[in-house]
């Protein structure tokens, strides 16, 4: 065969593989499928590396990358962590996270998973989310093409309960963060502060919270003692940490670093309860600063709102009033261009109750982790989060029992991508960490039931 001959040949296998690849169909595997029609479709505009959504969660979900992130890889959200879950556990669609991120329809959800997903705008169709759930049934393999591709092309809408408003507690108060526009394709983060109205103190043990659709999430703060004056925000203003053109304005961020945690969820719907005869106390003539977080993916405006309804007991029903933590590593030194881990020990000096976690540090905390420190459970992990902006809140069903001597450890990782050192403050140029959370001392909390260890490093 001459060389032109042998080139025409080579020519026509090449054409013939070619149409061979390009034919519809041709080669496709059920994950192939969900990464065409769902991840690239709905998914990988927020989960792309180096996008905000895929470092909080660590999940990446484009095309080569989506498969091995998914599967067999244990979930970091702190509830489906202590349940179990992995992000696709193959076999089981119950202990997959990612379905019942998937999963907006009402009753679904025993347990508290955080925001629904995808996040700015609709659920994916009843079809979409069941073709996912019979995958992940099948085994959840790589290759394999079994499953009834009709399921991709249903467009029924998930059965969604409309936003009502809840009535307001019969003892307590109602918190409401009236209806705001979200613009298309922008986040809107918003401030602001409540006037409680309470002549007298309010015990509160539960708190329900209830938000329409695309929430991040929404946290309620009171402030610290010790803020200044001229840093206390006006009440009844909507203070929105993003500009129009997406850049944050630090004035509204600054009172931020004063805010003490007192309660929140990354679900539309929930509701906290304090253990029997804990409450948390709030003394008369109270102000509380509610924190919305709305995104919209969509092409058309959405709307945000959210109601919290504080629900409060008689002082002669609490045996504890619970008190707040702050525990903050101070000692912060971050060199230029480059991670650093520091740790710090906080020892209670008598017996407490913990029963929930949450943390503080500024944008470039990469991972906080808390760890008890002392006592039968030394070293276990109680809380970790990615996320510097909206961090996980872990209330524990049965409270973490710390005896005096024993307490709580802080590890965290910051990048310092400039080529300035960073230290501890205030601004957003600055970094911090802090423990946020709640317990109750098992005696009469004495004047300083936290003390500061060495041990940093």
């Amino acid at each position: 065969m001459s060389g032109r001959a042998r080139l025409l040949v080579l020519a026509a296998l090449l054409v013939t593989a070619c149409s061979d690849f390009l034919t519809p169909g041709r080669g496709e595997t059920s994950f192939s499928r969900i990464q065409s029609e769902v991840f690239d479709a709905r998914c990988v505009s927020c989960h792309s590396a180096g996008d905000q959504g895929a470092r909080e969660s660590g999940l990446i979900l484009t095309r080569g990358r989506a498969f091995d992130a998914l599967v067999g890889v244990r979930s970091r959200q702190a509830t489906a962590r202590a349940e179990g879950l992995q992000l696709v556990m193959p076999g089981s669609p119950d202990s997959s996270f990612l379905l019942h991120k998937l999963y907006w329809e009402p009753g679904h959800h025993a347990s508290d998973y955080g925001t629904l997903m995808p996040l700015g705008g609709e659920p994916l169709s009843v079809g979409k989310v069941e073709y996912i759930r019979r995958w992940i049934a099948s085994g959840a393999s790589r290759g394999g093409d079994s499953i009834d591709t009709g399921l991709l092309a249903d467009s029924v809408p998930q059965s969604l309960v409309p936003f009502v408003a809840p009535a307001p507690p019969m003892k307590g108060v109602q918190l409401h963060v009236e209806r705001f526009n979200v613009a298309p394709q922008f986040e809107r983060e918003l401030f602001v502060y409540r006037r409680l109205e309470n002549a007298a103190p309010i015990y509160v043990n539960r708190v329900d919270i209830s938000m329409r659709a695309n929430s991040h999430h929404f946290v309620i703060y009171s402030f610290q003692p010790d803020i200044p004056s001229t840093i206390v925000p006006p009440f009844d203003v909507i203070r929105d940490i993003r500009r129009p053109d997406g850049s944050l304005d630090f004035l509204a961020i600054r009172p931020m670093e004063f805010h003490i945690f007192f309660g929140g969820s990354m679900t539309a719907m929930t509701s906290w309860q304090l253990p029997p005869g804990v409450a948390l106390r709030l003394p008369a003539g109270s102000a509380l600063d509610l924190n919305a977080h709305y995104v919209n993916r969509t092409d058309a405006q959405l709307s945000g709102e959210v109601y919290a309804n504080l629900f409060a007991v008689d002082s002669a029903d609490v045996t504890h009033v619970a008190q707040s933590l702050f525990l903050s590593n101070t000692s912060l030194v971050l060199p230029p261009g480059q991670r650093t881990t520091l740790s710090k020990t906080f020892t209670f000096s008598q017996d407490v109750r913990l029963f929930s976690l949450s943390s503080h540090m500024h944008e470039r905390g990469e991972r906080f982790v808390i760890r008890i420190n002392g006592g039968p459970r030394s070293g276990e992990i109680v809380f970790e989060t990615n996320s510097w902006s909206s961090p996980d809140i872990v209330n524990f069903a049965v409270p973490i029992e710390l005896r005096a001597g024993e307490g709580l450890r802080s590890e965290i990782t910051w990048n310092n991508t400039t080529s300035n050192t960073i230290r501890f403050g205030l601004t957003s140029q600055d970094e911090m960490g802090i423990i946020y959370g709640y317990y109750w001392c098992v005696a009469t909390c004495g004047a300083n039931p936290v003390s500061i260890m060495a041990g940093d490093r």
